[in-house]
């Protein structure tokens, strides 16, 4: 299980607005490609992004689900990836000042991901998601600057 942390410049709700958009998906899930459809009942649980990762040629389709939502605190979504397996992602949020405390907690949950020895695969994900919350972050702070 890796965990993150990053203080962001905007609200818990600028947060969530990214986190609600399916379509800004592949913007900041790092090796998500492309977005094929949103389910017209995302974020509500149970719904379904269908996205793409990788890079062309070796591009996978597959989709993510949305297990909890409760804005602007708490989201979980299962992640699939195969035929890497699937991986629950936690995002919470906090505010602190003017602005908030993001944290994004993610492991293997199926699949060969599952097998891998946790400190290595921790370190692979710690890395990954350094960037997502960055690419968050810019987009979150962005909008809340009205940009």
């Amino acid at each position: 299980m890796s965990t993150n942390v990053r203080v962001m410049a905007c609200s818990p709700e600028d947060v969530f607005a990214v986190l609600a958009d399916g379509w800004l998906f592949p913007s900041w899930v790092v090796g998500s490609s492309r977005m094929r459809d949103v389910e017209k009942a995302w974020p509500a649980e149970g719904s379904h992004l269908h996205h793409s990762f990788g890079s062309w040629p070796a591009v996978i389709d597959d989709e993510t689900t949305m297990h909890e939502w409760d804005p602007p605190r708490h989201m979980l979504i299962v992640a699939k990836g195969w035929p890497i397996g699937e991986a629950s992602v936690q995002i919470d949020v906090k505010p602190r000042g003017n602005g908030c405390v993001v944290r994004i907690i993610e492991k293997a949950v199926a699949g060969p991901g599952k097998y891998v020895p946790p400190a290595l695969l921790d370190i692979g994900l710690y890395v990954r998601n350094v960037e997502t919350l960055r690419r968050l972050a810019y987009i979150a702070e962005g909008k809340a600057d009205g940009k």
